[in-house]
This record gives structure tokens, C-alpha cells and sequence, in this order.
């Protein structure tokens, strides 16, 4: 198992508190010097927030750790490809490498459908690799959509 299968476990436990919680399966950790620094799930529903998905709580946690809104030395572990939003608070975070799970061919922007992240007009110089646990990832989701049905 590769590290970022470790983490990426990790976010699956994230996500399976927000499923819990009727929120969207998403789950988020950002790691700094091989040490989790900050931990989050989907929370639009319960904070009533558009913008409470688990990539931006999951950076907001990581800046107040490091004292600092750059995250150039951080790595973001996501269970979903990030949308359009959570894709461009990454990039003005300066996060140095993004790893996720399941593709999101409908909102992805990480390089599914967009890639901001690594969009050199946008001077993006963040690493992106996805797959990692795509099935377990995926899979969560389903469950969710299904249960919506």
C-alpha cells in the first residue's frame, strides 16, 4: 500500500461521516511533512453553506494549522475529483499536490473535464494524480445516489 492509499483511507473515513450525516460522501485530509494537519467531510447541509464542501473546510483547517493561507508544502487527499470551486481554492492556496479517488466526469475540473489545478495560464503548479481507491471512492457515492432514489 502506497502512502497515499494510507491517506486516502483516511478520507474515506471522512466521507463515510458525511454519508452518515446525509451530506455528500466527500472526504478531504491535507498532509504536511508526512502528518495530517487538518481533516474534513462535506457539510453544506448542516452549515447551510454553499461553499462548505470538504476541499475548502479541509484548506481553511490546513492555513489555520500552518499560519499561513500558502499550502505550498501540503498535499490534499480527496475522495472525488474536486469541482470548479474547490479546483480554484486549491489553486490560490498554492497546494503542492492534489491526489484523488473516484473521477467526476460531470464537475471535475482536476482533469476530467477542466484542469485548473495544473492550467499554466493560472500559474498552476500543483501535482494531480486520481485513482487512488477509485473503486472503494466510487463506490461510496453510489451508495448515496442510490439512496436518494
Amino acid at each position: 500500500m502506497t502512502f497515499v492509499e494510507d491517506y486516502m483511507r483516511q478520507a474515506l473515513a471522512q466521507a463515510q461521516m458525511a454519508l452518515q450525516a446525509g451530506e455528500v460522501p466527500v472526504g478531504a485530509v491535507v498532509v504536511r511533512e508526512g502528518r495530517i494537519i487538518a481533516r474534513a467531510h462535506n457539510e453544506r447541509e448542516r452549515l447551510g453553506d454553499p461553499t462548505a464542501h470538504a476541499e475548502v473546510l479541509a484548506l481553511r483547517r490546513a492555513a489555520q494549522a500552518v499560519g499561513d493561507w500558502r499550502l505550498e508544502d501540503c498535499t490534499m487527499v480527496v475522495t472525488l475529483e474536486p469541482c470548479p470551486m474547490c479546483a480554484g481554492a486549491i489553486v490560490q492556496a498554492r497546494l503542492g499536490q492534489l491526489f484523488f479517488g473516484a473521477y467526476d466526469m460531470r464537475y471535475g475540473c482536476c482533469g476530467s473535464v477542466l484542469a485548473l489545478p495544473e492550467d499554466e495560464r493560472l500559474q498552476g503548479a500543483c501535482r494531480v494524480a486520481g485513482g487512488f481507491l477509485e473503486e472503494e471512492c466510487a463506490a461510496l457515492m453510489h451508495s448515496f445516489m442510490q439512496g436518494r432514489r
